[in-house]
This record gives C-alpha cells, sequence and structure tokens, in this order.
C-alpha cells in the first residue's frame, strides 16, 4: 500500500491541475461512473453520507443526487480541500457540503454515524487498506451501505492490452506534460497494477464484517463499484 506522507505531498502538488487531468485523462467517463455509483446509493435513501478521500469535492457534489441532506467529505490533502471547498462554495452548496481535514485510516466520527459511507479512487491510497475499511465499517450506520469506486484491469486480454498501453505508457507521458508533479501520473497506474481487484477485493471487505458484498465492472473492468452492507 501507499506511504501516507507521500500520498498526502503528491496530491497537495497536483491539486490544480487534478480536475482538468482527472476528466482529460479518463476521456470523461468518470462522469459516467459517478453517476452509476449514485444510482446505487440512492437505492438506501441515506440522510448522511460521508465521502472519503474526497479530494476537490466532485464526488461530494454528485452524492447530492441521492437527496442525502447533509454530506461530509474528508482528505488527507488541504490543498485537495481547499479546492473543493472554493468550489462548493461557488456552486452555494455550503449548506450540504462540509469538507473537513481527516485521514482516511483514522476517521474522528463517532461509531454509526453515517447512513452510508463512499470512497471515490482513494482506498488505492490507503497505507493500510484492512485499517481503512475497518474505519469505513464503524462509521457505518447498521444496515447503512458502503460504496467504493476504484479503478481496476480489464480481464478481456485484447481490451486489457489496448488498455495497458494507454495506462502504463501514454497517461503517464501526458501527466508528466501537465503535471507539476512529474511522478504522480506513473504512480497511478502503479497502484492500480498492485491493487487487489474483484473477489479478492470483495474478501477485504468481508473481513471489515461488511455483508451482501458484490461488485460491478464498469467500462469493460477499467473502473469497478464495490458495495458492502453493514
Amino acid at each position: 500500500m501507499a506511504n501516507k506522507k507521500y500520498v498526502s505531498k503528491m496530491f497537495d502538488d497536483i491539486a490544480e491541475e487534478y480536475d482538468f487531468m482527472n476528466h482529460v485523462l479518463s476521456f470523461g467517463v468518470d462522469k459516467f461512473w459517478r453517476k452509476r455509483l449514485v444510482k446505487e446509493i440512492r437505492r438506501y435513501k441515506p440522510k448522511k453520507i460521508l465521502d472519503v478521500a474526497t479530494g476537490t469535492g466532485d464526488s461530494a457534489i454528485v452524492l447530492l443526487k441521492t437527496d442525502a441532506e447533509k454530506i461530509i467529505g474528508v482528505d488527507i490533502s488541504k490543498k485537495m480541500l481547499a479546492k473543493g471547498k472554493e468550489k462548493i462554495k461557488k456552486k452555494r452548496l455550503t449548506n450540504k457540503i462540509k469538507l473537513k481535514h481527516c485521514d482516511g485510516e483514522s476517521l474522528a466520527f463517532r461509531n454509526n454515524s453515517f447512513d452510508a459511507v463512499n470512497v471515490a479512487f482513494g482506498v488505492r491510497n490507503f497505507e493500510n487498506l484492512d485499517k481503512g475499511l475497518s474505519e469505513i465499517y464503524q462509521a457505518v450506520k447498521p444496515n447503512g451501505i458502503a460504496t467504493i469506486l476504484e479503478f481496476s484491469m480489464p480481464e478481456n486480454f485484447i481490451i486489457r492490452q489496448i488498455y495497458s498501453i494507454y495506462f502504463f505508457y501514454i497517461l503517464p507521458l501526458i501527466g508528466r506534460f501537465f503535471s507539476r508533479n512529474k511522478y504522480a501520473y506513473k504512480y497511478l497506474p502503479q497502484s492500480v497494477k498492485s491493487f487487489p481487484k474483484g473477489k479478492q477485493f470483495i474478501q477485504h471487505l468481508q473481513n471489515a464484517g461488511f455483508r451482501q458484498t458484490r461488485h460491478i465492472p464498469l467500462t469493460f473492468g477499467v473502473a469497478e463499484i464495490y458495495i458492502g452492507i453493514k
């Protein structure tokens, strides 16, 4: 897993171009992934949602479409949060969304505080995956839902080969051109490659205590939504 201090500094370094790079490098498909995420969470009619590794707040803003009354977003990067707060203020959403500086592996909330907890592209950056998932489990109310949206690798051989060329060679080159941190977009594919996927990640969810676990492949398996119920 990733070193916490390194991850924090890296995201501080790329905070300014983060949103732009996300949409460019995913060809805008990340917006579709988040819509599907909202669809899954909305079924549980959550009133209060925690968005872990919220970054610049994109997921927190999208989660309002679940009709939740309150969303709290937390992140380890202060500069990412600063960008998120600017965005939320411009959209006049400060009455519904609050962003806080907090380590996702040590959540500063009482147990059973949230109807739903979401992590979009964040668990891959946990230094201790099982500790982070345990914290998420504690934060969710009984019968509440936890959702994780994360990058994966396609299972289809041909698609996997095409995607690998883009992901491991072209993406880092584009990232180096636009980013202040020359290694951030080299770290991304490396972290995805080493991260447990599919049934392997489901096992981690089950070990944390979640039940009714399942996963939904997105865009030929480029990303996945993992779901667990407390």
